[in-house]
């Protein structure tokens, strides 16, 4: 027998044990797919809170997206590290890039300095934020089938890789970005090149004439790259230029990639043109061009064919289905009918750059998130707590979740998702876990300096404008004050929060453009009477009263532009240049009135003297007398005299004061007296 017939035999058996242990179901109770930075985000929250999860990446590392894209090779994305400001909160109002966590210290900035950084950075950033929060993250894993299963224990999803092998999970937190090329069909397409294959050394262009199809930062990217080298850029779409600093929308043409807007107006060659893609044909015409092929005098000359593609419309090609396609007549040339057709030359090179949609090919019926409705479908429908329409239990986070706020705020963006990933994960510990809605519990009278707090250094809704808003539950003496909440999901909100609005009412506070068109480099362009502060046009806080949660159909109905249905009370606090909101009188002043219009009650701040007096001629004091003077703090701690005034009726009991001071539910950092709660002076905890 040969001896060496036992040690194969143990390699085979040890291979058929791994190999079948590859096809064993793993079960999760989350499995997050994509290990970018919305996926990595999501994997944050889910490890603190000690959850069930696996994090599933195609690739070898994290931010494969990033190792292509963009493919000039610079990010857009602010990286301002200097801001005058030690406060991390707000300094994330300026990082565009950092994800949340509670490590002060794993920022972007210790990747890259430069203001718009260089793309080869972000996977080395998501690399140390995923090493050293120890995220559980496969590698290597390319899920090609996504389907949705129903037992007696509730509806799972099952994904199943290249190696056959399922990974089970009764939520499903897809995080897969947009990376599918968007195309749009028409004669002669084939002739085009794509955003994703286009050579990126400008020399490649030389003296060449180019067509660029599509008016985004992808296609200004491109023709930003090449404008040195290329004798004419063209760029053609449907729609015009949308400049972000006119729009407020992040993803419009940003200033560090229009150079070509300049050649366009300047008349230097370049060129938009907008045109319907769907109506246009591309057509090929081989002309003769001549070459020397030699150094002598007595060269010889060669004729070789080069290729001029021309732009056309399909109303002017005859007979398209007998003919060869990628030939035209001149008769079938625009030029021949409309002489001063602006595109009437040839061009060396036709580029696409009409930017990416969602992978909806990996999901079978049982588990494919609709289309939606916006964004000419190319996201996925979710709900506005992002759970896709028709798919329970599966979330959608970063990029193709933008649908809720396409072309709105900054949710398809990081420094926009990273914050809709954080309210995804509360709405997943209240559903499933039964943890509420982080909350911070307040007295009445701390709530104008929270409010001027929230509204001067808070990142959230900061970025994500009328999409994620602060809401304040009024219960009389005392407020719960519950950050970031998905506002469109108001009518939802006890199911998501898991907090009660009581008969007081609520208030939401988020921040807002005006909806006006406006000259934005205008003279009159900024509003600063604060009488006005309604006709505000840069970003500010607006507070909604309402007496009751609004309804869905309230919801539909709100007024166009409206990112909530119209209050009972509506207060807009007046634009601010420096983005601080801590003016006495623009500021904390209508402010502090506003809030005394919903609570009912007189909410300034008093010293000991005055509290004694209204203590002593009428029958209920302020409420910051009665949380505060009354309440031993201010009064001489002299105990006869407190059983004095106590016997004499003049100290309230805790019934009638409504809460204790000493209540530990409440944040010691702000004071129970004191000016500064109602000051409104700015707090740079």
């Amino acid at each position: 027998m040969d001896s060496n017939l036992p040690c194969l035999l143990l390699f085979v058996l040890v291979g058929w044990v791994e190999s079948s242990s590859d096809n064993v179901t793993r079960h999760f109770d989350y499995c997050v797919l994509g290990a970018g930075p919305s996926g990595l985000q999501m994997g944050h929250f889910l490890s603190k809170a000690r959850r069930d999860y696996i994090i599933l990446e195609r690739n070898a590392g994290p931010g494969s997206f990033f190792h292509k894209y963009p493919r000039h090779r610079k990010l857009i994305s602010i990286n301002k590290i200097h801001t005058g400001r030690q406060n991390p909160e707000f300094n994330l109002r300026h990082d565009w890039n950092s994800l949340l966590s509670d490590r002060r210290d794993l920022l972007f900035k210790r990747v890259s300095s430069e203001f718009y950084p260089p793309a080869d950075a972000y996977p080395l950033y998501l690399s140390l934020f995923e090493k050293e929060l120890g995220l559980r993250v496969r590698y290597g894993v390319d899920i090609g089938r996504i389907r949705a299963t129903q037992s007696a224990t509730g509806r799972s999803y099952v994904l199943t890789d290249q190696h056959a092998s399922d990974y089970k999970c009764s939520v499903l937190l897809v995080a897969t970005g947009l990376w599918v090329p968007q195309q749009v069909e028409f004669v002669g397409s084939e002739l085009v090149e794509g955003y994703e294959s286009i050579s990126t050394d400008p020399d490649d262009y030389r003296d060449q004439a180019v067509l660029i199809l599509g008016k985004g930062n992808s296609a200004f990217e491109t023709a930003q790259s090449i404008m040195g080298r290329a004798s004419r850029v063209h760029m053609l779409s449907s729609s015009p230029v949308r400049l972000a600093w006119q729009t407020h929308y992040v993803g419009d043409l940003r200033a560090v990639n229009n150079e070509l807007l300049d050649t366009y107006q300047l008349k230097s060659l370049d060129g938009l043109v907008e045109a319907q893609l769907e109506k246009m044909v591309i057509v090929q015409r081989q002309e003769e061009g001549r070459r020397r092929s030699g150094g002598k005098k007595t060269e010889k000359k060669k004729k070789k064919k080069k290729r001029h593609l021309y732009l056309t419309l399909n109303k002017y090609i005859q007979n398209q289905e007998e003919r060869n396609r990628s030939d035209a007549t001149a008769e079938e040339l625009p030029a021949y009918h409309i002489d001063n057709f602006s595109m009437r030359k040839p061009y060396d090179r036709v580029i696409r750059c009409l930017g990416f949609r969602f992978n909806f090919s990996v999901f079978d019926s049982s588990a494919c998130p609709p289309n939606s409705d916006n964004a000419k479908g190319r996201l996925p429908g979710v709900t506005a707590w992002y759970e896709g329409k028709s798919t329970p239990g599966l979330f959608v986070l970063g990029t193709a979740a933008h649908s809720r706020d396409h072309r709105q705020s900054a949710g398809g963006f990081i420094h926009g998702f990273r914050y809709t990933a954080r309210a995804v994960h509360r709405v997943l510990e209240q559903r499933y876990h039964g943890s509420p809605w982080s909350s911070t519990k307040l007295l009445t009278t701390q709530l104008q300096a929270w409010i001027l707090k929230r509204a001067g250094e808070a990142s959230g809704p900061y970025q994500m404008f009328e999409v994620l808003g602060d809401v304040i539950l009024l219960r009389g003496s005392q407020c719960e004050y519950v950050e970031e909440f998905p506002v469109q999901a108001l009518p939802q909100f006890s199911a998501l929060s898991g907090h009660e609005v009581s008969s007081q009412g609520l208030i939401v506070l988020v921040m807002q453009y005006g909806k006006k068109k406006i000259d934005y480099l205008g003279r009159n362009r900024a509003e600063t009477d604060w009488t006005k502060a309604w006709k505000s046009n840069f970003l500010h806080p607006v507070l909604y009263y309402y007496d009751k949660l609004p309804t869905e159909e309230e919801m539909k109905l709100r007024p166009s532009g409206w990112p909530l249905p119209r209050p009972k009370a509506l207060h807009h606090m007046v634009e601010d240049f420096l983005a601080e909101w801590d003016s006495p009188i623009s500021h904390i002043q209508p402010l502090r009135r506003f809030l005394e219009h919903c609570v009912q009650t007189d909410l300034r701040a008093f010293y000991a003297e005055s509290c004694f007096r209204w203590t002593l001629t009428h029958r209920e004091p302020p409420l910051f007398c009665q949380q505060g003077y009354l309440k031993q703090q201010g009064v001489v701690h002299d105990s006869q005299l407190w059983q004095h005034a106590h016997d004499a009726g003049l100290m309230p009991t805790e019934q009638d004061a409504g809460t204790s001071g000493a209540d530990p539910a409440f944040p010691s950092y702000l004071a129970h007296t004191g000016a500064s709660v109602s000051s409104g002076l700015k707090l740079d905890l």
